[in-house]
């Protein structure tokens, strides 16, 4: 597979039929854990331009995905290898829903689509999670809106104090989840 480098962060595939194998997983969780931000995503669409985005995406463990929502851009999930809590919030950070994925073998849903704008993020299970997303494009910052009551991800103890807060109140709450330690 030839692929080239957007940046740490980012690669596009170039070839015109895209495969991508197990090889090829490993060396993206490889390198997911050399990134500054412990992610990377491997885009098969050509451009930020195209009209749909489909993307191969590697979190590590803790990795923290800043709230966020997408206007007008349904966002399908599958999840290819791992676990994770996909937290949905309300407009002022309210826990709406909290669904537990993994992989198709662990039983768990492995597939979501959030057709409505809603804030969500991720709270990884596992050591390191794989999973297929698909939205619609183009790519605009301008449509997605970050929480505003979620802290900055260049914020590190910040961020984290968030996260735990979060888990405690999903602990409190009616959600039968198993969070991280």
């Amino acid at each position: 597979m030839q692929t080239k480098q957007f940046n740490e962060e980012v690669y596009y595939v170039e070839d015109s039929i895209i495969k991508v194998s197990g090889s090829d997983i490993a060396l993206l969780k490889k390198q997911a854990l050399i990134t500054q931000r412990k992610r990377i995503r491997l885009c098969t669409h050509k451009s930020i331009d195209d009209e749909i985005h489909e993307m191969l995406i590697v979190h590590v463990r803790d990795t923290y995905i800043r709230p966020h929502k997408h206007l007008s851009k349904p966002e399908s999930f599958h999840v290819i290898e791992g676990r994770a809590d996909v937290i949905i919030f309300d407009d002022n950070g309210n826990l709406i829903e909290v669904i537990q994925m993994g992989e198709y073998a662990s039983g768990l849903p492995f597939y979501y689509r959030l057709p409505e704008p809603l804030f969500h993020t991720l709270l990884i299970q596992s050591d390191i999670l794989v999973f297929h997303e698909i939205t619609k494009g183009p790519f605009k910052r301008s449509d997605t809106i970050i929480a505003p009551w979620a802290p900055d991800d260049n914020n590190e103890p910040d961020y984290k104090a968030f996260l735990n807060t979060l888990k405690k109140k999903i602990k409190e709450s009616a959600f039968d989840v198993t969070l991280p330690a």
